[in-house]
């Protein structure tokens, strides 16, 4: 473990401050250290060493002007961290907590997520300390036509495909759409998350939802149960928990939380029907609380904490990382809570994973959250071929990959008395970029 640790000291002394990067190589490289050190050609390539440095880091300043007609100033990243398997691919984020660290920690979980889909996607993140909140929408398409200016240079179909993340929804994307075209006077697939109506995929806003549900009922399924009857604790009210609600509900299960800033909504009677259309108008008001839904609905509304701490069989945080702690985790561990699955990126802090991973079944964001990115290679793969599928086409090619992921987290986590989800997930993404790496040189 010295050398392992040796490493650590390394990438920390490399990347000062930078929290969330650290956190996520570290509980990444543990899970595959020992495969690392058992194989010569790994170590000989120095393949730990270059997978934690990104091949590209563009940072950018983004000015623009506010309806009053005064400049603001923002700054924009793209962080293209690796390359291997394919063209760059990953969201874009708009929120003040947005930093270098958070986006090379996600380019970096992205660059294995993607692999585990077994599609030509190689990793990437970007975004900006830009907040949607309060602008209008005339502020915005200022901002991310000045966004995209700059980020034109660095992105295209067959470099790097963007989507949305946080902060960046349908609205977002089509104004840097429509600036990139106007800047490159050409129509190409540069982005997903895309509207139907120029080239976006069906499901694609639900997608990362649906496939955590499948991940989960797969999961399920190797404990001897499923979904139908169960009680589900959702974090979160966007796109993520939306669409893991609503296929949750169509699976026969029961969800009672969603949660904001402002704290969390418990809802004994299920979050189901007119109240799932009810979460896509309160994202819409670009509003982050959730007490309006209690006042609608008549449910409880608990200010100021996570929704972790009600008892539930199954938990999905959808929100944002490190948003369930330890305490969170004994919370859902002491009230009987048998699978914990994370739909958002490293939505568990470290010792919250390390801690369910011993008592519980526990899965990380790589695997469970993998649908949306899949999604958007199927939209790629769309856009290239100039066709639509339909519907249930995409959604069983979801269905599929998700499937196939739980079957590479099987290979590599199986233990005799439970699946390790973390080292399963982690060793195979290694496993399929490291070679990919090594195929092509040391470049």
């Amino acid at each position: 473990m010295a050398h392992f640790n040796e490493f650590m000291n390394q990438v920390i002394s490399r990347n000062p401050g930078e929290l969330e990067f650290h956190q996520a190589v570290r509980e990444f490289v543990e899970s595959v250290w020992s495969i690392y050190e058992k194989n010569p050609r790994y170590k000989e390539a120095k393949i730990l060493e270059r997978l934690v440095e990104p091949e590209r880091v563009i940072i950018f300043r983004v000015p623009w002007v506010d309806d009053r007609g005064e400049v603001q100033i923002n700054r924009g990243y793209r962080v293209q961290f690796n390359s291997a398997i394919g063209p760059y691919k990953g969201g874009i984020r708009f929120h003040p907590t947005v930093t270098l660290s958070v986006l090379k920690f996600l380019g970096f979980e992205q660059t294995f997520k993607n692999g585990l889909t077994t599609l030509p996607m190689g990793g990437g993140k970007g975004g900006s300390d830009f907040s949607t909140k309060g602008k209008s929408d005339n502020e915005i398409m200022r901002f991310c036509q000045s966004f995209m200016t700059e980020m034109a240079r660095h992105i295209g179909p067959n470099t790097d495909v963007p989507a949305g993340d946080i902060g960046v929804g349908g609205r977002e994307i089509g104004y840097m759409f429509g600036q990139y075209k106007r800047l490159k006077n050409e129509f190409t697939g540069v982005f997903t998350g895309k509207g139907l109506t120029y080239g976006g995929s069906v499901i694609r806003p639900e997608a990362t939802g649906f496939g955590a549900v499948y991940f989960v009922q797969h999961m399920l399924n190797e404990m001897g149960k499923d979904v139908e009857g169960l009680t589900f604790s959702v974090s979160g009210f966007g796109n993520v928990a939306w669409g893991a609600i609503a296929k949750i509900n169509e699976l026969g299960g029961k969800v009672v939380t969603i949660s904001g800033p402002d704290g969390y909504v418990y809802d004994k009677d299920g979050i189901d029907g007119e109240k799932v259309d009810y979460l896509l108008e309160l994202r819409a008001s670009n509003n982050d609380i959730v007490a309006p839904y209690a006042a609608e609905f008549g449910a409880e509304f608990i200010p100021g904490k996570r929704p972790w701490e009600q008892p539930v069989d199954v938990a999905i945080p959808c929100a944002c990382e490190n948003e369930l702690n330890l305490e969170d985790a004994e919370f859902l561990v002491k009230n009987n809570c048998m699978l914990v699955a994370e739909a958002s990126n490293m939505g568990c802090t470290a010792d919250a994973a390390t801690f369910l991973n011993k008592h519980i079944v526990f899965a990380p964001g790589k695997a469970v959250n993998a649908g949306g990115v899949a999604v958007s290679g199927l939209e790629m793969t769309q856009n290239s071929m100039r066709l639509n599928w339909t519907r249930e086409e995409v959604d069983e090619k979801l269905k599929l990959i998700m499937g196939n992921i739980h079957e590479t987290c099987m290979r590599y986590g199986k233990r005799p008395n439970k699946t390790d989800y973390v080292i399963g997930a982690n060793v195979g993404g290694f496993i399929k970029v490291t070679e990919a790496v090594l195929a092509q040189g040391v470049i």
